[in-house]
C-alpha cells in the first residue's frame, strides 16, 4: 500500500513522501508543471544535447541526477543516498565559453567523484580531454592522508558522434588493466562513454538500467517523443517536468539560447574545417596518387634503363665480336691477297710452262719433219 502525503513547499518544489513498508523515497515534482508539460506539444525549442540545459536539470533536480548517475553506474536507486554537484553555476547568469564549466563534477555518497560532460561537437580531442578529466579528478587526496584512501573517479562522456568509427558502440566502459591476462590493475578509476548516435547498438544490460531511453531523451525533437520516452522511467518523466519548467524561465532559456548560438558559429567553424580538412586530404590523396604514378613511371624508365644497359652491353659484347671479326677477315684477306699473289705467280709459270712446251713441240715437229725428209 502506498500512502502520500504532503510536505512543505521548497524553492518552487512540493515533495511527497512516499512511504511503503516503513521505507521512505523523498521524491521531487513540479507543483505547477508535474502535469502541465504533459500538454505541452510540437518541436521542443531547446533539445537535451544543450550543455546549459543539461546542467541547469540536473542542479535543479536531485532526484533525476541521482537517477541518470544510477543508469551509467548501473547502481540500484537505493545505493545513491546523496548526490552533491560539486562545481554549480548560478542558474540565468550569463556565461561565456570561457568561463562556462561544460562538466558536471558529482560527489557520490560524499566519496566517489563523478565527473559528467555532454559534449555535442566532435573536436577529436576527447579521449585525451576526458583522460585529463579523469585524472584531475583522481588526484583528490588531501594533505596527510593515505594513498589507500584516494577516492573512485569515474570520467562519463555523453557524446552526440562516434568517438571511434571502426569499433563503435552505444555505451563504452574502459578501466586500466593488463594487456596480456586483462586483470584490471585498480578499480578506483573508470571512464565511460554513451553514444547517443548509434542506440541501436544497445546491449540488453543498457537497456536494463535504461539507457536506450535515456539516450532516447537527449535526442529527442519534440514533446511527443518524450511523452513516449517518460512512460517508460520515472527519472525521465521527472526530467522531462523540470524541462519543461527551465524553458519558461527567461534567463534559463536565453543563456540555452546563447549556448545554441555557441554551437551555430562552432559548427560553422567545424564544417569550414571539416571543408577545409577534406580539401587538404582530396588534395593529398591526388598528389599521393601523383606519387605513385610518378614511382610507377620511374621504377618504368628504372626498368627500361636497365633494359638499355644490358642492350648496350649485348651491342658493345656485339661490337667486340664484330672487331673480332674484322680482324680474322682482315687476317684472311691478308692471306686470300698471299694466295692470290703466289696463283698470279703459279699462273705466270703456268703460262711460261705452256709456252715453253709449244715451243718445245714446235721444235719437236720441225726435227721430226727435218728427221722424215732426210730418211726419205
Amino acid at each position: 500500500m502506498y500512502l502520500f502525503s504532503l510536505d512543505v513547499k521548497n524553492e518552487g518544489k512540493i515533495f511527497y513522501i512516499l512511504r511503503f513498508n516503513d521505507t521512505q523515497n523523498q521524491v521531487s515534482v513540479h507543483e505547477d508543471n508535474c502535469k502541465t508539460w504533459l500538454r505541452a506539444s510540437g518541436p521542443l525549442r531547446i533539445r537535451m544535447t544543450n550543455d546549459y540545459l543539461f546542467r541547469a536539470l540536473l542542479q535543479r533536480n536531485n532526484y533525476v541526477l541521482k537517477g541518470l548517475v544510477c543508469a551509467f553506474l548501473h547502481l540500484p536507486y537505493e545505493r545513491v543516498k546523496t548526490a552533491a554537484i560539486a562545481n554549480p553555476v548560478i542558474l540565468g547568469e550569463t556565461v561565456d565559453e570561457k568561463t562556462f564549466f561544460l562538466d558536471v563534477f558529482v560527489t557520490l555518497n560524499d566519496y566517489d567523484r563523478i565527473n559528467l560532460e555532454l559534449q555535442v561537437l566532435n573536436e577529436h580531442n576527447w579521449p585525451v580531454r576526458s583522460l585529463s578529466y579523469l585524472c584531475r579528478s583522481f588526484d583528490n587526496l588531501n594533505s596527510g592522508e593515505d594513498y589507500n584512501d584516494v577516492r573512485p573517479a569515474v570520467q562519463v562522456g555523453i557524446l552526440d558522434f562516434t568517438l571511434f568509427p571502426d569499433h563503435p558502440e552505444f555505451y563504452s566502459t574502459y578501466q586500466f588493466l593488463n594487456i596480456k591476462n586483462h586483470t584490471i590493475y585498480s578499480d578506483k578509476i573508470q571512464l565511460s562513454v554513451l553514444n547517443l548516435t548509434r542506440k541501436d547498438l544497445a546491449v540488453e544490460e543498457d537497456k536494463k538500467y535504461h539507457l536506450d531511453l535515456w539516450a532516447s531523451f537527449f535526442k529527442a525533437d519534440t514533446w511527443e517523443e518524450l511523452k513516449m520516452i517518460a512512460k517508460q522511467d520515472e527519472f525521465i518523466d521527472e526530467a522531462c517536468a523540470t524541462v519543461y519548467q527551465l524553458s519558461q524561465e527567461e534567463k534559463i532559456r536565453l543563456q540555452c539560447e546563447a549556448r545554441e548560438d555557441y554551437y551555430r558559429r562552432q559548427r560553422t567553424i567545424q564544417n569550414d574545417m571539416d571543408r577545409k580538412l577534406r580539401t587538404i586530404e582530396n588534395q593529398n590523396t591526388t598528389i599521393e596518387s601523383q606519387n605513385t604514378k610518378i614511382e610507377n613511371q620511374n621504377a618504368t624508365i628504372e626498368s627500361q634503363n636497365v633494359k638499355i644497359e644490358n642492350q648496350n652491353a649485348t651491342i658493345e659484347s656485339q661490337n667486340v665480336m664484330i672487331e673480332k671479326q674484322n680482324a680474322t677477315i682482315e687476317n684472311q684477306n691478308v692471306m686470300i691477297e698471299k694466295q692470290n699473289a703466289v696463283i698470279k705467280d703459279q699462273n705466270k709459270r703456268i703460262k711460261w710452262l705452256e709456252e715453253k712446251i709449244l715451243s718445245l713441240q714446235e721444235e719437236a715437229d720441225s726435227l721430226k719433219k727435218l728427221l722424215s725428209e732426210h730418211i726419205m
